[in-house]
């Protein structure tokens, strides 16, 4: 009869069980190539011996874990901060574009009119400055605001044009430092500063730039083209992921996928 009780599920304990599992899985999925992944594998491995405590009825032992569970939620959330807002982010990403007859699609603006002639400045820029060895950084956002790393530079506010961007970036501006943050026709700020990638993934060989770009789309649904100042090769990164060495026709592809209205 005990061993009958204890095997014995409600549906809702099946979707109990499930709902954490797939949040602890998408928490790994977010951490794993961090030094948070450490942290989360310690506050786990503590958190199934309190249950193996709870279990064998260790009220001294179990009081005191319950308490340090208690005073460590508001310490999980900022230690996780970065995390958390990386799962927020790719949730409503995902909702976004999985959903075209959501809510906020009803609110939505038109897409930009002048998306060809954004697509065009920005291709012929990176092609101009990766044949001519100019190391680059550009930003464009999608549906996130990313005023707070716009605030960190020097606000612009200029049509986007190959001339522009060029200009930014050659070596001797003052401006040539930081990421160019562009929104919809608009080059809204230049010399910005990016949260860098905590990712042990990332190759040795890349520099702050790369970095850089994969932080800002870890924490943002933005889109990230990277040029080396090196070799003249053109990366992007995009939802936390970096594409190194994409060739132009690929680079144009993307950036076309980036403004589409399907």
């Amino acid at each position: 009869m005990l061993l009958a009780s204890f095997i014995s599920f409600r549906p809702t304990d099946i979707i109990d069980v499930l709902i954490v599992a797939y949040l602890l899985y998408h928490l790994y999925k977010l951490t794993r190539e961090t030094v948070a992944i450490n942290i989360f594998i310690a506050i786990f491995g503590i958190f199934l011996f309190w249950l193996l405590v709870n279990a064998l009825n260790m009220q001294l032992t179990g009081a005191i874990l319950q308490q340090v569970f208690s005073l460590g939620a508001i310490a999980l959330v900022v230690l996780f901060q970065p995390e958390i807002r990386r799962f927020l982010v790719n949730l409503g990403a995902s909702y976004r574009t999985r959903y075209k007859w959501g809510f906020d699609n009803f609110l939505a603006y038109d897409k930009d009119s002048n998306a060809e002639i954004r697509i065009r400045s920005v291709l012929k820029a990176c092609i101009n400055m990766s044949e001519t060895g100019i190391g680059a950084l550009i930003v464009i956002s999608r549906s996130n605001s990313l005023n707070i790393y716009k605030e960190t530079g020097d606000i612009i506010d200029a049509n986007t044009s190959s001339r522009m961007i060029e200009s930014i970036f050659f070596k001797n501006s003052p401006l040539h430092d930081g990421a160019v943050i562009i929104e919809k026709d608009r080059i809204l700020a230049a010399r910005c500063i990016l949260p860098v990638s905590e990712s042990r993934n990332i190759p040795p060989h890349l520099g702050l730039r790369h970095r850089a770009a994969l932080g800002v789309t870890e924490n943002s649904d933005a889109f990230a083209i990277i040029v080396s100042e090196e070799n003249g090769n053109i990366s992007i990164a995009d939802h936390g992921k970096l594409h190194e060495n994409v060739s132009k026709n690929e680079l144009s592809r993307q950036l076309e996928k980036l403004v589409s209205k399907d």
